[in-house]
């Protein structure tokens, strides 16, 4: 059986666009109404964060947002609790992204099970190591039916990428420079090569890139080498500056994808 994620690539292999936003931002509810807005808006792949107090591969945009939610009282309880609610809305993919400490104190199979129960659709923890997973979590995330997304960097050995392109499912999370979220993708850096030599290595399943990903621009020159990309702090800052979300949410998706909202 396959996966939302699995039928999303099946049926649009192309172009697809993650929006990421962390849970209890700006206010402990936020989720109940983003959600149902990215649902309805030119987005393919809801990607929500799970607050940490010390994110290490998130830039300080992520960072404040999850300082934030993490004052407004949200928790991992209350974050899958709110996806559950919203869950029978949604036809799109859900991906949480955090880190193993929030998970470990929730307990693993708990967490795993309860992913399932509320609605999740696939994982990326990217302080997870590939030889925990394979020890810990691989026999849960295929219990529960799951997909877990590993992230390469330009300075993985393909060797290494490839091992971890072969343990993730739905896609792999293709980091476009050696640096945190939030910072300006480096137009120097040409992923094209990396793809295209992991590619005749044998790798097949999906890539979408991320970390800088911030506008029309570098969100076709990602398109134009893989399957697709990841915003997060561009999308995290419409959000703090919104006072209309209902307007300013389709408005941004829109001018990341050059399309118009008709009037």
């Amino acid at each position: 059986m396959k996966t939302k994620l699995q039928h999303l690539f099946l049926n649009k292999p192309d172009q697809n666009l993650s929006v990421f936003i962390t849970a209890g931002f700006p206010k402990k509810e936020s989720l109940l109404e983003i959600i149902p807005l990215l649902e309805n808006s030119d987005c393919d792949i809801i990607e929500i964060g799970i607050p940490f107090s010390d994110p290490l591969a998130d830039g300080p945009i992520i960072q404040q947002s999850s300082n934030i939610a993490l004052d407004n009282g949200m928790t991992l309880f209350l974050l899958l609790k709110q996806i559950k609610e919203v869950r029978s809305l949604i036809s799109k993919p859900i991906v949480l992204m955090g880190y193993l400490n929030s998970i470990l104190k929730f307990g693993l199979e708990d967490f795993y099970q309860t992913c399932c129960e509320s609605g999740v659709d696939g994982l990326i923890i990217p302080d997870l190591p590939l030889l925990e997973y394979k020890k810990d979590h691989e026999v849960l995330i295929k219990k529960y039916q799951l997909d877990f997304i590993f992230l390469i960097s330009p300075s993985t050995y393909h060797n290494r990428a490839l091992d971890l392109a072969n343990h993730s499912s739905g896609f792999v999370y293709m980091v476009s420079s050696n640096s945190t979220t939030g910072n300006t993708i480096e137009t120097k850096l040409d992923l094209s090569e990396k793809i295209k030599d992991l590619k005749s290595l044998g790798l097949k399943i999906p890539l979408l890139i991320g970390f800088g990903i911030k506008n029309a621009k570098h969100y076709n020159k990602a398109c134009s080498i893989s399957n697709g990309a990841i915003i997060g702090s561009a999308f995290i800052q419409v959000v703090e500056n919104s006072n209309n979300l209902k307007k300013d949410i389709p408005q941004f998706i829109n001018s990341i994808k050059n399309k118009k909202i008709a009037s």
